[in-house]
C-alpha cells in the first residue's frame, strides 16, 4: 500500500486488514488442528451442550480459549503463534508480538483461576522472556512478527521489517501485568521481574518521536528507515502506545506528542449520534470493536478521563452502536440479531477484513461481543449462549470459538487468531474480577504516565 493512500485518510485498521489480506486468503490449515476442530464439533453436537450456569459457561469459554496460548504456544519460544493455520512462506513458525502480550495476560488469568500452577506459569513466562531478550529488536522495540524458533524478524509487509511500536505496546501491557502479579520473593519470580525490567527499561519509545517532538511513528526499519511513514493518530487501537510511551522510566515520549499527534486527526473528535447514541471519538459508527478492547485490557476505562473524553462513555457507546447496528441489521444479513452481533477485524469468507457498521459484509466475529463483556454484559451473555448452544457444532472447537462466521455465505472459519482469542479471556476476566485492570493500573510508572498526559482515574493518587 502506498504512502499516498495513508495521506488520503485510509484507516489504521484497514492498513492492518489489507496488509495480511493475501496471507489469510491462501493460508492452509494445520492438519492436526483441523482434525481436532472436527472431533470437538462432533462431541459438542451430542450430549455436551446441556445447559450450565452462566458462571460455569464463562469458566468453560475462558479455559478453552486459554488453551490457544498454552497447548498451542510455540514449543521453542513459548510465544503465541500468529494463527492456527500456516502462513505462506513461513509455515507455522510465525509468532506475534502483540498476541503474545495478550497471551501473557491470559496466562495470568489461568494462574489466578488455578488452571495451571503458579510455578508452571512462571517457568513458561521465563521461557518467553529469555527468548525475547535474545530476539531481534530495534532500539528495544520489537517487530510485528518473529520466527518463534530463531527470534529473527519475519517481515509483516515489504517495508515493515523492523520495529512496530504498537505491537510492542501490547507486549508490554502483558509484561507489566505479569511483573505486578508475580510479586513473591523467590528465585523464579525475582528472576522474572528482573528480566521484564530489562526489557521495559531497554525499550526506546522516544526513538519513534519525530518532527521536533510533534509526531509519533508506528514503524522503523534498519533497512527502510521511516519509509512506512505512518503517524499514530487517533482514535483507534493505539491509546496504550501513548500511555506506555509516556510511562517509560528511561526513554519516555513527551506529553506534547500526545496532544499534537494522537489528538489531531480527522477521526479523533466525533460527537455525532448514531442509532440514537452519541459517539465522543472516532470514525463514523465507531469502527471495529477492537478499538474498545486492545488498549483497555490493561487500562481500566472506569472513570478514565482527559480533556478529550470519558473513556468509559466512549467504549460503552461504541459497543452499543455496534450492537444496535447488528440488531437493526440494515443490510439484512442472515443470523444478525440481539443474540448474534459483533463486528471487528477477523478472518472472513474471502480473506481478512476489519468489519464495522460501515464495512459490514455479514461476518460476525465472536471476539467482538465476548470481549465486550465489561461494557454490555447482558448483550454479551446472550451472544455467548447463542454461539455456544445454537451454533456450537459449527463454531466451537479446540481453542474455544473459531475466529468468525458468515451465515449469509454459509461460511464458518476453521482458524483461530491470537489477537482475537486473547481479548476473550482477558476482557471476560476484567468483567468478572477486574484482575488485569488492577494489575496494570497498580504499576507506579503507568500512574505517572497517566498523570503526565493529563488523565483522571480512580487509580491515581490525589
Amino acid at each position: 500500500m502506498s504512502n499516498s493512500l495513508f495521506k488520503k485518510g485510509i484507516f489504521s485498521w484497514l492498513l492492518l486488514s489489507l496488509s495480511i489480506f493475501s496471507i489469510a486468503q491462501v493460508a492452509t490449515p494445520v492438519e492436526k488442528n483441523k482434525s481436532n476442530i472436527s472431533s470437538v464439533h462432533s462431541q459438542l453436537s451430542t450430549a455436551n451442550r446441556q445447559p450450565i450456569s452462566d458462571s460455569a459457561l464463562l469458566d468453560l469459554v475462558q479455559k478453552q480459549t486459554f488453551k490457544y496460548f498454552w497447548d498451542f504456544s510455540h514449543p521453542v519460544s513459548g510465544l503465541a503463534r500468529e494463527r492456527s493455520n500456516d502462513t505462506p512462506a513461513y509455515g507455522n513458525e510465525v509468532v506475534t508480538i502483540g498476541g503474545s502480550g495478550f497471551g501473557i495476560m491470559a496466562i495470568i488469568v489461568a494462574t489466578d483461576r488455578h488452571w495451571i500452577t503458579r510455578d508452571t506459569a512462571v517457568k513458561h513466562l521465563l521461557k518467553e522472556v529469555n527468548f525475547l531478550l535474545k530476539a531481534n529488536s530495534y532500539h528495544g522495540i520489537f517487530p510485528h512478527w518473529l520466527n518463534g524458533a530463531t527470534g529473527i524478524t519475519i517481515p509483516f509487509s515489504r517495508k515493515d521489517d523492523g520495529a512496530d511500536i504498537v505491537e510492542t505496546s501490547y507486549l508490554f501491557e502483558g509484561l507489566l501485568c505479569a511483573r505486578q502479579y508475580f510479586n513473591q520473593q523467590n528465585p523464579l519470580e525475582n528472576q522474572l521481574r528482573n528480566k521484564i525490567k530489562w526489557l521495559w527499561t531497554g525499550a526506546e519509545w522516544n526513538w519513534h518521536q519525530r518532527d521536533q517532538g510533534n509526531s509519533l511513528y508506528w514503524h522503523w526499519s534498519p533497512n527502510n528507515g521511516w519509509a512506512m511513514n505512518f503517524e499514530i493518530r487517533g482514535w483507534n487501537e493505539c491509546l496504550i502506545t501513548y500511555v506506555l510511551g509516556a510511562s517509560s522510566p528511561t526513554y519516555p515520549i513527551t506529553e506534547n506528542v500526545y496532544h499534537k499527534c494522537w489528538a489531531v486527526s480527522n477521526h479523533f473528535i466525533n460527537g455525532r449520534t448514531y442509532y440514537g447514541i452519541k459517539l465522543p471519538l472516532g470514525f463514523d459508527y465507531g469502527g471495529p470493536l477492537f478499538f474498545a478492547h486492545y488498549s483497555f485490557m490493561g487500562l481500566d476505562p472506569h472513570g478514565l478521563k482527559d480533556r478529550y473524553a470519558d473513556y468509559w462513555e466512549q467504549n460503552y457507546n461504541h459497543t452499543l452502536i455496534n450492537y444496535k447496528h447488528c440488531v437493526i441489521n440494515p443490510n439484512h444479513f442472515k443470523g444478525y440479531g440481539e443474540n448474534c452481533w459483533g463486528l471487528t477485524a477477523s478472518d472472513t469468507y474471502d480473506g481478512y477484513n476489519a468489519q464495522s457498521p460501515t464495512n459490514d459484509f455479514g461476518t460476525i466475529t465472536p471476539s467482538a461481543a465476548l470481549s465486550s463483556f465489561p461494557y454490555t454484559p447482558e448483550y454479551s451473555m446472550k451472544a455467548l449462549k447463542h454461539f455456544y448452544y445454537d451454533l456450537g457444532d459449527k463454531i466451537w472447537g479446540n481453542y474455544g470459538f473459531v475466529d468468525a462466521f458468515n451465515e449469509s455465505k454459509n461460511w464458518y472459519a476453521e482458524s483461530y487468531l491470537a489477537i482475537d482469542e486473547g481479548p476473550i479471556v482477558v476482557m471476560i476476566e476484567n468483567y468478572r474480577s477486574g484482575l488485569l485492570w488492577k494489575l496494570f493500573m497498580s504499576s507506579p510508572e503507568i500512574q505517572s504516565g497517566l498523570v503526565k498526559l493529563g488523565y483522571e482515574s480512580q487509580w491515581l493518587k490525589k
